[in-house]
């Protein structure tokens, strides 16, 4: 008999543990990930109650979003900050999990670690207290971000009762131009179908275009599905999948592999798989992408100009409004050429090492615009010392930018890295609501490392295949 069931429904039926009077579906978690913000509230939830935590080694955490990219030297400048590592530093040693603290060499952004370790594996059920834990979905696994109630009851029950979503399949056929990356299929996909698109679904990326990407290129484009409104996304597991969790730390080892190989490799949704809705694009028609406004959603391809404001549906206008106000743009007005005071590299969307390499093609023998303040932040130590060792992070300093150590920086400004003023920055991050970088009035410009690299060159917003 044909199996109708797609990725989603196969991996979230083999975590059901029982149905909820309320219709809701008891899901057992295989793997919690958790970092210094949003988990303090979540121990002090179980202290209260005289819980402990279930199952210690289905949690791994790390220190990423509150701690310097410059100078880590303790106690942190921050009291708040301080307070924050203190704390996760005890509650760890308290409850029995492991921590990758700033002197662990595995320390990172959260969703660089879990892929990079081998935490993250097809078929698992996986949650963080973070929004953007989709990352993990480019696995073919069911990755969540969840809410401190939430993070504190999984850490007490290691399951979550929750709504199965439906689930959207979105094809891009084709193939990507030369100078158009992973990072600009999301931002397309996402102003196709809007930044509240995705509500009640999950989505599942396939076609060619997805199955030509690399493993951390794919991990960009589910990295962003919550900005399209999802509660999660996906890409069924192939051979890369494969290969890249071989030998790493948390993966399984020897013949314990090949058997999860096998196991992994048949839940991808089959030729005849069943889905709630259908949406396809055309991967050719892509050209690199950037935002204009103040939601993701609120994009152009680099040769267009900014839409119309009637062009707009009339529930969207006055959100359209704002933005062009709090952006001093106007409709009609290309963001070609816009001028930039920050470039900012990094986040977990695209601070892995294909990120550094892509955008250090572009920076190779230039210079930093003169008025441009520069950030390149790895999303972890291990690709700190990658960059470091393939000579990336040289060709960085040398064109003018800093070089900072692993963490979250500027993508959220909860550590010393914000805008000033009304700065307008070029960022390869994923939010680029009001006051998201560190300043009420800092504006962001969200794009592709690669384009990040580009405008920090020419001072203002360029188009990065005139580089290459």
């Amino acid at each position: 008999m044909t199996d109708r069931r797609n990725l989603f429904n196969k991996v979230w039926e083999a975590h059901t543990v029982g149905t909820l009077p309320s219709g809701q579906t008891q899901l057992f978690i295989g793997q919690h990930l958790i970092h210094e913000v949003t988990s303090p509230q979540a121990f002090e939830m179980l202290r209260d109650r005289g819980l402990k935590v279930m199952f210690p080694e289905r949690t791994l955490a790390t220190v990423d979003h509150i701690v310097p990219t410059d100078d880590r030297r303790r106690p942190f400048q921050d009291e708040l900050a301080e307070e924050m590592m203190t704390a996760i530093e005890r509650n760890c040693r308290e409850f029995g999990i492991t921590l990758l603290g700033l002197e662990d060499d595995r320390q990172g952004i959260v969703h660089v670690v879990g892929p990079e370790l081998g935490v993250t594996q097809p078929g698992i059920t996986l949650v963080c207290g973070d929004s953007h834990t989709s990352t993990h979905g480019a696995f073919g696994c069911i990755a969540m971000g969840i809410g401190t109630s939430q993070v504190a009851q999984v850490l007490a029950t290691q399951t979550l009762p929750l709504s199965r979503p439906k689930v959207r399949r979105i094809t891009v056929a084709g193939s990507l131009r030369p100078g158009v990356s992973a990072k600009d299929v999301i931002l397309h996909i996402i102003r196709r179908l809007g930044v509240k698109g995705g509500i009640g679904y999950a989505y599942e990326y396939a076609g060619p275009v997805f199955d030509a990407m690399n493993m951390e290129e794919r991990m960009t484009v589910c990295n962003m599905s919550i900005e399209g409104g999802a509660r999660c996304g996906y890409i069924n597991p192939d051979q890369k999948t494969v290969d890249y969790l071989k030998g790493r730390p948390f993966a399984p080892q020897g013949d314990a592999f090949e058997r999860a190989k096998q196991w992994w490799l048949s839940l991808a949704s089959g030729p005849d798989a069943e889905f709630d809705d259908q949406v396809e694009f055309d991967g050719n028609e892509i050209e690199p992408t950037v935002t204009w406004g103040i939601n993701p959603g609120q994009a152009v391809g680099i040769s267009e100009p900014i839409p119309p404001v009637e062009s707009f549906p009339p529930e969207e206008q006055a959100g359209v409004r704002e933005a062009l106000q709090f952006m001093e743009l106007q409709e009609g007005q290309p963001v070609l050429g816009l001028k930039i005071d920050v470039a900012f590299i990094g986040s977990c969307t695209n601070g892995r090492i294909t990120d550094l390499r892509e955008a250090a093609r572009v920076v190779r023998g230039r210079k930093v615009a003169s008025h441009v303040r520069a950030l390149v932040v790895p999303g972890s130590r291990q690709v700190e010392r990658e960059a470091e060792q393939e000579g990336l992070a040289e060709i960085f300093r040398q064109a003018g930018f800093q070089w900072r150590s692993a963490g979250c920086s500027m993508c959220l400004a909860m550590n010393p890295d914000k805008l000033v003023g009304r700065e307008i920055c070029a960022s390869s991050s994923n939010r680029n609501f009001k006051g998201r970088q560190g300043s009420p009035t800092g504006r962001t410009i969200l794009m592709s490392p690669a384009m990040v690299a580009a405008a920090a060159i020419e001072g203002r917003v360029a188009d990065v295949r005139e580089l290459l």
